[in-house]
């Protein structure tokens, strides 16, 4: 008896130290940093590198690849890399306690950190990550679609020929079947909208196929779907790209890791917008991953510090809340906890809270969600009809697509801040704010009168380069006395500075070329082409 109680306790002790956990693999440095950025075309779309230098926003060496021995020297160890991020600089493995240490021991390894939760909450009962359907299909009419874009008074922009035209978004989602042949997508197809697909969990481009979770299809169809006299989505004309990241009947750690990858990719392709309708908290399928209400800080999930990243970036990514607000868990979900996302609550046609829209603040009591809009009785396309449903998963893209239609509206914006401001100071509540609304309903037609009367928009009119084109020299009118004056080529790079109004171009090649003026009140970015 007692050599079986030990054999037991051998077993337990070898069983625990044995067990893996996924750990992502942080490394200490680039050493092809400086090769990126002398060509950053290597690795960034001159989209990706034109909405930085618009922006005003740095390349630098967290857009510059993993350096590929360094992946290598981890594959040699005997580990399997399916995912890495080179934002975070690194790779995720499953490794044991021993193999942790192992890792951490490595000339070329800066830190290595799990995914489980030191001290995770309990296992709630699994719930549905996407509320069901509650309607049947029945006939609509163009109304149908035409109450939920009022409620957030976004047709006032699609009379004036705002409808996402030269916006991108892309929507990262579960999958999108019927996409590629349902006649709701038709008018996309057609017009050459859908611009870049991927599927991150099976590593190839099977994004349409019909044994993927249909969410992604029906977020996307309340951007972009359209049957003519029934429905018309938020933003009809905008580009979109496709990223199945979500498994539809799992909740696992890597689709924080698939997220990740997918974010950086729409990155590298220069898109406007992220318009995600997932996220993650006390219900994972292995309860070690699982996150407390004290963790929705926004910066303890991965998924969130990279959503942060991807704002930083220049890119408005826009959150569901989650759909909590009437289970056990209450609060929003990660990454909707971060700070620099815009994170979308749910209303019903009356405006008040949907019963399901999660609560903020998040756990460091930053105000969530930043605004709201219609997520009870929502419509949305799914092959060749429409149909509606409920959830912040499709407040959210409704949204999105009224802010590819502001961006549309107000393309000399520099500043996705002050964007992202101008939508919550219009909301129905603000300047007060809900635990469920945030600052209220989006009202897109008072952000855009709004915008226009700020410094950021109309400081373009104060601006007038001449020649333009040129050869030898071009010349800056402004009504503000202007700082200085930062030159940079068509890649992003800086080339030289100039604090006069007169700037000699004779030494540049021909070309396109950037201003970013810097006033006292502002900067903007003009563009120049050299002769």
């Amino acid at each position: 008896m007692k050599k079986i109680i030990h054999l037991y306790f051998l077993f337990i002790f070898s069983f625990v130290f044995s067990q893996t956990e996924l750990v992502f693999v942080y490394f200490k440095d680039k050493p092809n940093a400086s090769a990126f950025l002398a060509n950053p075309l290597s690795e960034l779309s001159q989209k990706a590198i034109d909405r930085r230098t618009n922006l005003g926003i740095a390349i630098t060496a967290q857009d510059a690849p993993i350096e590929p021995n360094y992946i290598q020297n981890i594959q040699n160890l005997g580990f399997t890399v399916n995912d890495k991020s080179k934002w975070l600089n690194g790779v995720a493995v499953n490794a044991t306690s021993t193999q942790i240490s192992q890792l951490q021991a490595q000339s070329y390894v800066l830190k290595v950190e799990s995914f489980v939760k030191k001290n995770p909450s309990g296992k709630t009962s699994k719930k549905e990550k996407f509320p069901k359907n509650l309607s049947a299909k029945i006939n609509f009419n163009y109304g149908n679609s035409l109450a939920q874009i009022e409620q957030v008074n976004l047709r006032t922009l699609h009379v004036q020929g705002f409808t996402g035209v030269g916006v991108s978004i892309a929507v990262i989602d579960t999958g999108f079947p019927t996409v590629n042949t349902g006649s709701a997508f038709a008018r996309m197809r057609s017009n050459n909208q859908i611009k870049h697909v991927y599927n991150f969990i099976s590593k190839n481009n099977d994004v349409y196929n019909t044994a993927l979770d249909s969410h992604g299809t029906n977020c996307l169809g309340i951007i972009g779907g359209y049957i003519d006299g029934i429905f018309v989505g938020s933003a009809p004309d905008a580009n979109f790209y496709l990223y199945a990241t979500e498994v539809g009947d799992e909740e696992i750690p890597e689709e924080e890791l698939y997220w990740i990858q997918a974010a950086e990719e729409a990155d590298r392709q220069g898109v406007d917008l992220i318009s995600t309708s997932l996220g993650y908290a006390d219900f994972f399928d292995d309860t070690r991953y699982n996150y407390t209400y004290a963790q929705m800080n926004g910066n303890t999930s991965f998924i969130a510090r990279a959503a942060q990243i991807a704002s930083e970036k220049g890119i408005i990514v826009v959150v569901a809340a989650g759909n909590e607000g009437n289970q056990t868990w209450k609060y929003i979900i990660t990454p909707a906890d971060n700070e620099k996302v815009f994170t979308i609550g749910g209303v019903d046609s009356t405006g008040n809270p949907s019963v399901f829209t999660s609560f903020g603040p998040n756990s460091v009591g930053k105000i969530k969600p930043d605004a709201s809009a219609r997520g009870t009785s929502t419509y949305y396309t799914y092959n060749n009809a429409s149909y509606s449903g409920n959830g912040t998963s499709y407040a959210t893209p409704l949204s999105a697509g009224g802010i590819a239609c502001l961006l549309q509206a107000i393309p000399n914006s520099t500043n996705r801040d002050l964007v992202k401001n101008s939508l919550r100071s219009t909301a129905s509540l603000s300047p007060g704010y809900s635990d469920q609304l945030g600052y209220g309903i989006l009202n897109f037609g008072q952000a855009y009168s709004s915008f226009l009367k700020t410094n950021d928009y109309n400081l373009k009119n104060k601006f007038i380069v001449f020649p333009n084109p040129a050869n030898q020299e071009i010349n800056i009118s402004s009504l503000e006395k202007i700082e200085k004056t930062s030159i940079y080529n068509s890649l992003g790079q800086f080339l030289f500075e100039s604090k006069t109004n007169q700037i000699n171009i004779e030494k540049l090649e021909k070309g396109l070329y950037f201003l970013k003026i810097k006033t006292s009140s502002s900067e903007t970015v003009e563009k120049f082409i050299k002769e």
